[in-house]
């Protein structure tokens, strides 16, 4: 019978977020793998754990993986971590846990801490619907391209980012939006945990001349709603006629009308009988 793989949700700043599940599980699995064990050997000598940890990152998914898969198919289980937050959310575990899936070992969470979601919970911005866009790419163009894409997006948007490319990035984000409120969350449950609420213009200029540190999750205002022109019945009976100019029935023009417009089908083919008898 093979292992179970255990996600494990490990602390974003503060040690003290560790679950007390997270710290069972740690304890009890017959090994870890890890983003980098020397972080994770921090973790784990702070609660006095000593387990075995491999190493498992983007430069060695692959094979280390199929390595993993392995003892997981013989029966041991592992338990997945990142440096900090939840494994597999814009992370090489997500290609661990789908290999797991593949071949039928089970995959059990153990939740914890999420970088972007306390972002977000702690931003102010409108939480309702929102989208997770992950680390930006450092090729100028696809960044842009990705940037471009989202113009339209009237979800908050959610970015991971480095300090040293948070200038450009900002100037990105204000060439493509335009405009909008940013909250820039940084160092969240650390010491110099900070929400800074202000605009895409204003980020620009600040951060040109205050730099920031640590690590950053960007919550950048959804593009705002279109401007809706109210659609009158007159409207969709002109709409109707140009359908049966097409060929369609006064029945199929008026239901075409309706889905273009939104307005009753009853009532556009009432009144389009009305304006074509009183044309005759």
């Amino acid at each position: 019978m093979s292992g179970t793989l255990y996600v494990v949700g490990t602390p974003i700043g503060n040690l003290g977020d560790l679950s007390p599940r997270g710290l069972q599980t740690l304890s009890d699995c017959d090994f870890i793998a890890a983003e980098d064990t020397r972080v994770t050997l921090k973790l784990l000598t702070h609660f006095g754990i000593r387990k075995t940890l491999v190493s498992y990152h983007e430069h060695n998914r692959r094979e280390r993986g199929e390595e993993i898969l392995s003892r997981l198919l013989a029966g041991e289980n592992c338990a997945l971590v990142t440096d900090a937050g939840m494994p597999a959310i814009s992370d090489p575990g997500e290609d661990l846990v789908r290999l797991c899936h593949e071949h039928g070992v089970a995959v059990a969470a153990v939740p914890g801490p999420c970088a972007f979601a306390t972002a977000l919970a702690v931003s102010g911005m409108p939480a309702g619907r929102f989208t997770f866009e992950g680390f930006l790419s450092v090729n100028k163009q696809s960044r842009r391209e990705h940037l471009q894409s989202l113009a339209g997006e009237m979800r908050t948007m959610l970015f991971y980012e480095a300090p040293h490319k948070l200038p450009a990035t900002l100037r990105d984000l204000y060439a493509a939006f335009g405009d909008r409120r940013i909250a820039i969350v940084r160092e969240i449950t650390k010491v110099y945990e900070e929400v800074i609420r202000t605009t895409l213009s204003e980020a620009v200029r600040r951060i040109e001349t205050e730099p920031v540190k640590g690590e950053i999750v960007l919550v950048v205002e959804g593009a705002p709603q279109p401007v809706r022109t109210e659609v009158t019945l007159d409207d969709a009976v002109e709409s109707a006629l140009l359908k049966m100019e097409e060929g369609f029935s006064p029945t199929d023009a008026a239901k075409a009308a309706a889905k273009q417009t939104g307005l009753k089908k009853g009532d556009i083919y009432k009144a389009l009988t009305e304006r074509r008898e009183a044309d005759d």
